[in-house]
């Protein structure tokens, strides 16, 4: 299963620098959280102060309010969290309280057939 989510970026140049400097190496602690909640692929893009990000997932094993309920309990989770929100800002739709938003896909090649 794959979700696409977008998120903003504070509109900074050392911030932005900052935030791609801190995925070129993720902290095993985020990558072990990921994989072991069935996150089985992820990629971020960036234009300009705009974040798109695929994330691949095992419908078996994936859930998304288990993962958030994990999330919330981890020390190590909770700081890079606490990290990435400075250099993070939610998109113009995003509801209060939430941070990466699911986009709507609109278009798909191999349903025009």
């Amino acid at each position: 299963m794959r979700y696409a989510l977008a998120l903003d970026l504070v509109d900074d140049a050392q911030r932005i620098f900052d935030y791609e400097k801190a995925h070129e190496k993720i902290w095993p602690e985020v990558r072990d959280h990921l994989l072991s909640h069935g996150v089985t692929g992820m990629e971020i893009y960036r234009l300009g102060t705009r974040l798109f990000m695929v994330m691949e997932v095992d419908p078996a094993v994936y859930d998304a309010q288990a993962m958030a309920l994990a999330s919330a309990s981890n020390p190590a989770i909770v700081r890079w969290e606490t990290l990435m929100w400075t250099y993070q800002v939610p998109t113009p739709w995003t509801p209060a309280g939430e941070k990466w938003v699911a986009m709507q896909r609109i278009f798909d090649l191999a349903s025009q057939a």
